[in-house]
Formats: structure tokens, C-alpha cells, sequence
């Protein structure tokens, strides 16, 4: 069977994606958000870190597709984009444990 090489372009993002979970920090707000969707604050609590770090990632995370968000008032909550995320981390940690 030939190997289909993929295209530069697909190449580049693809890396640009696994880089994102290189994050410790990336990794436990995708693993909170598993258990359903939070607010930045409840995100800062349950990691003990600032309000403002946490924001940082989560902009990470949504500009690469991994997390979504909805606004209700002046809160924002944040949820998993879909379930190719949760398959990402399932397979990953199912690697790790094998």
C-alpha cells in the first residue's frame, strides 16, 4: 500500500496542535472541562492559579479548537469543542498507561 504524504500546510497545523497539549497547565483545563462546562473562575480554583493564567490558556485553547464558550450575563463558560477533543485525551492517556 503507498503512504499518502500529507501536505505541508497539514503538516505544519498538525504539529502546531500536538504542541498545544505540551502544556501541563493546557492538559488540566481540557481534563476539568471533561467533567462538563466551568467558568474561568471555577477553572482558577480547582488548579490554584490566577484568574489571569488560566484565561491565557483558554485563549490558547480556542484558537486552536479545542475549547468553546458561551456567554450567560457577564459570565463566560467554557466546554470542550467536541468529542474529537475527548478522544485526543482518552487516547493519549490510554497510551501512556499501555
Amino acid at each position: 500500500m503507498e503512504q499518502q504524504i500529507l501536505a505541508e500546510e497539514e503538516v505544519y497545523f498538525l504539529a502546531d496542535l500536538f504542541k498545544v497539549f505540551g502544556d501541563p497547565t493546557r492538559i488540566k483545563v481540557l481534563y476539568l472541562l471533561l467533567k462538563g462546562e466551568l467558568c474561568v473562575n471555577d477553572i482558577a480554583a480547582s488548579l490554584s492559579m490566577s484568574q489571569s493564567s488560566i484565561s491565557h490558556q483558554l485563549k490558547v485553547l480556542k484558537q486552536h479548537r479545542l475549547v468553546k464558550f458561551r456567554r450567560d450575563g457577564k459570565t463566560i463558560f467554557y466546554s470542550l469543542d467536541d468529542d474529537h477533543v475527548v478522544n485526543i485525551l482518552s487516547q493519549g492517556l490510554e497510551h501512556i498507561e499501555h
